[in-house]
């Protein structure tokens, strides 16, 4: 009998990251004390656990562009429900440590065409990184940029290190480990998108903090 090692390879870590997901659950299911051991050693798992979810994630997704079956489910999706579904999570992983904010620019469209999950992903990850490092706010933004939709996360952290802004605007490769390893894979994913020749483009800046910004044509 002969086994199909990168199938195996898929399905194993599906099943990892369905068990942390329930992981995840059973942390979020923990009450808060008022006590600052208990309730940031809580925290501190909860969010190391959906940071490893989220590294599974993009190992799946690696495995898909490896094979070439990184194709990307275009259709038409609200720009205003995936804003609001993701404070709800931001909201829900800062458990009240952080405010979480929202803006939608008046000329965002009722629908824009992409792939939810995969840009879904990308936006959450920007929002782990945000939840490490901000110090009081994180605010998630939809607009249109250039003709594009631009979907945002901005906290009041120190900002990215130059190296990283200076890779990502010359998209070229950079050490891809910790942060740089979600903006790699968020640069793949919103590169998947494709409008009359136009790709999806990753933009980062400091404005008092770190941005993240993804632009779908």
């Amino acid at each position: 009998m002969k086994f199909d090692g990168t199938a195996l390879y898929a399905a194993l870590i599906h099943e990892l990251k369905n068990n942390l997901g329930l992981l995840s659950m059973t942390l979020d299911s923990i009450p808060m004390q008022v006590e600052p051991q208990h309730d940031g050693t809580v925290n501190d798992a909860r969010l190391l656990c959906q940071s490893v979810i989220d590294r599974l994630q993009q190992a799946l997704l690696l495995y898909k562009a490896n094979n070439q079956q990184l194709q990307p489910t275009i259709d038409a999706y609200s720009p205003h429900d995936l804003l609001h579904e993701l404070v709800e999570r931001a909201g829900a992983l800062s458990r009240g440590r952080l405010n979480i904010d929202a803006g939608m620019a008046a000329d965002v469209p009722a629908v824009w065409f992409f792939d939810r999950e995969l840009i879904e992903m990308a936006l959450l990850n920007a929002i782990q990184n945000s939840l490490a490092y901000a110090r009081s706010i994180i605010r998630i933004e939809a607009s249109m940029v250039d003709g594009c939709l631009s979907l945002s996360v901005r906290d009041d952290s120190d900002g990215y290190p130059e190296h990283i802004l200076t890779s990502v605007a010359t998209n070229t490769p950079y050490r891809a480990t910790g942060t740089g390893l979600g903006l790699q894979f968020a640069r793949m994913i919103v590169q998947t998108h494709e409008n009359r020749g136009r790709l999806g483009e990753l933009r980062l800046y400091n404005e008092s903090g770190a941005v993240f910004s993804l632009l779908l044509p």
